[in-house]
């Protein structure tokens, strides 16, 4: 097989190692963006791709074309393998076909990247129900139902005696990490992305199964708004840092076999940048032995929070 065409640096197309040859990944929400990206990524390392895309608007309406198939049609133009799946991520019908349609298609799977998501922005007061439902079902259900039956999958497949180097890659954001004004849907799913990914690093090592997730930042339809004021033309140098492009590397090395031994972790990764990130780490601590009073509990936590390291502020906060 041919791999399809590599991606762009920053001084042009880096060249493909076949890091990921043999290998059969699908990627969720690949039809644009971070997920096209990926996928392409994958493909010019030698994967065969399932591209999955449901084909929505950016607030999760109807859409009347088709990007995944696009997609495909692109990877194969380079030479590559791909197939299309429409299904419904958030469903368990739609999840369970997404892993048929790996078998059936290639007789395997090695990776899955968890990427699709919209966004339904409120301030909290603003917030319908309906809204806050639609984003939590599309990127935290979105990444637990696909999880699980990829995760049965390969469950199964090591009590055969069949164990894969398999790779589970979820995305959250910085809006999982530290909260973002006007997106509580979005923050709360994302940061409970960060948590389902430490269970399922925690639950099915022992079949095999590497989990990890990104806090990716670039240039896609959800963050054109966002990132307005950063989106500057590429620099001199033709490095242009808010391409989705950028984030790719890291999503195909972490599922490839040669990130063996790495898991349960979260990663940030933009243009250039990538930071391992430490989570929720004890800090200052107090202990009296027995049960404090109010007042002495307050006086205490006074005491430990002027030696406690600040958080980082929540992104919309000026």
């Amino acid at each position: 097989m041919t791999a399809a065409t590599p991606p762009t640096g920053p001084t042009g197309p880096t060249a493909p190692t076949g890091l990921c040859a043999g290998r059969v990944v699908a990627v969720t929400g690949a039809g644009r963006g971070l997920g096209r990206a990926h996928a392409l990524a994958f493909a010019a390392e030698g994967a065969r791709l399932v591209v999955n895309d449901l084909g929505v608007g950016l607030d999760g309406s109807a859409q009347p074309d088709g990007p995944a198939d696009r997609v495909v049609e692109e990877i194969r133009a380079a030479g590559g393998e791909a197939v299309a799946h429409g299904g419904d991520i958030t469903t368990a019908e739609g999840a369970a076909s997404l892993v048929a349609t790996a078998l059936d298609a290639f007789g395997r799977l090695d990776t899955l990247v968890n990427n699709a998501g919209f966004l339904r922005d409120r301030m909290l007061v603003n917030l319908d129900e309906d809204d806050w439902d639609a984003v939590v079902r599309v990127h935290l259900k979105g990444h637990f139902l696909p999880l699980k039956h990829a995760a049965a999958h390969w469950r199964a497949e090591a009590k055969a005696g069949r164990t894969h180097a398999a790779r589970v890659i979820n995305t959250s954001s910085g809006a999982g990490l530290l909260g973002s004004v006007g997106q509580g849907n979005y923050s709360a799913a994302k940061a409970g992305i960060l948590g389902l990914t430490l269970v399922a690093a925690a639950e099915m090592g022992r079949y095999g199964v590497q989990v990890n997730a990104i806090a990716p930042a670039a240039r896609t339809r959800m963050t054109e708004r966002t990132f307005a004021e950063t989106m500057a033309a590429p620099a001199d140098d033709g490095f242009d840092a808010m391409a989705p492009e950028n984030v790719s590397p890291l999503v195909v090395w972490l599922g490839s076999a040669a990130s063996d031994g790495v898991t349960g972790r979260v990663f940030e990764t933009e243009a250039g940048r990538i930071t391992v990130m430490e989570g929720w780490q004890p800090g200052p601590t107090a202990d009296k032995g027995t049960r404090w009073t109010p007042a002495e509990a307050g006086e205490a936590t006074r005491e430990l929070l002027a030696s406690a390291r600040r958080p980082q502020p929540v992104y919309g906060v000026r």
